[in-house]
């Protein structure tokens, strides 16, 4: 073999040791990127527990539907809703009643929370919701205009003016120069519209979303003075929460994509 074989031959010796020991190498970065992956899971808190949400009345249908769906991807977890007039709520949760999540219909209801520094951090406007009059199916009364209601044969409800959907309908008949007295003030929107639905009353003023809940038991007629009374609806996780990590993690579905979603077709509008 002459020295310039000899010389080759070496050469390509040395190239196939200089691969197989490049492949090693990078057998062993990729084992020890796959075994850091899997740390970094395994570390990863998983979410348990009870979580205790004070929401909205008109925010039930949804909720519950995001509730479900949490304690499926998260097993082991627990959402567990009290639903009721904001403002109601907002009063027991500054009176220390023990809760994770604050769900308001307002965010001047959620101010009375804030104001008493009750909330981990500032709450978040996640949906918006605008009002309607509920009527008995059929309209038979032929409403169609929030002057009607001021018709002295009409027996109409609204929700107390401490509540956001009462708040909101003053505020629209303030808009509309309109002045309305009700057969009775509700003290949540839920309570307005079972009125409707059982002929104690002709119309309610509530919201499109609670309309759309009750199904064929009312029918929801629009009036253009809802456009001035729109309401911001904020959540926020609470300073004394007993679950915050789980309690961050509702926070994070209800304004995440899916959440939206589910919100939406209850008929809320986007933040």
């Amino acid at each position: 073999m002459t020295r310039s074989a000899r010389r080759t031959r070496r050469m390509l010796q040395v190239a196939g040791v200089s691969a197989a020991a490049l492949l090693i190498l990078s057998a062993c970065s990729s084992s020890g990127s796959g075994s850091d992956k899997g740390s970094s899971a395994s570390s990863s808190p998983k979410l348990s527990g009870e979580v205790t949400v004070f929401a909205a009345a008109s925010l039930e249908e949804g909720f519950t539907t995001l509730g479900k769906e949490f304690e499926k991807d998260h097993p082991g977890t627990k959402v567990t809703f009290n639903f009721g007039g904001s403002d109601t709520l907002a009063a027991s949760i500054t009176s220390g009643a023990p809760a994770d999540v604050f769900a308001a219909a307002s965010t001047k209801t959620m101010g009375t929370v804030t104001d008493k520094k009750d909330t981990a951090g500032p709450p978040a406007t996640f949906v918006r919701n605008q009002l309607q009059i509920a009527t008995l199916p059929g309209n038979r009364e032929r409403i169609s205009s929030l002057k009607d209601l001021t018709k002295s044969d009409l027996k109409v409800v609204l929700c107390d003016k401490t509540v956001p959907c009462g708040a909101a309908a003053q505020k629209a008949l303030d808009a509309g120069g309109l002045k309305l007295t009700p057969v009775s003030y509700e003290q949540d929107v839920k309570s307005a519209v079972t009125k409707v639905e059982l002929k104690e009353a002709d119309a309610a003023v509530v919201y499109k979303t609670d309309v759309r809940a009750a199904g064929d038991k009312v029918e929801g007629v629009d009036f253009p003075e809802s456009d001035k009374a729109v309401n911001d609806y904020p959540i926020a996780l609470l300073r004394n929460s007993p679950n915050p990590g789980t309690a961050k993690a509702f926070i994070a579905l209800v304004r995440s994509a899916e959440g939206q979603k589910v919100l939406s077709g209850a008929g809320f509008l986007k933040p």
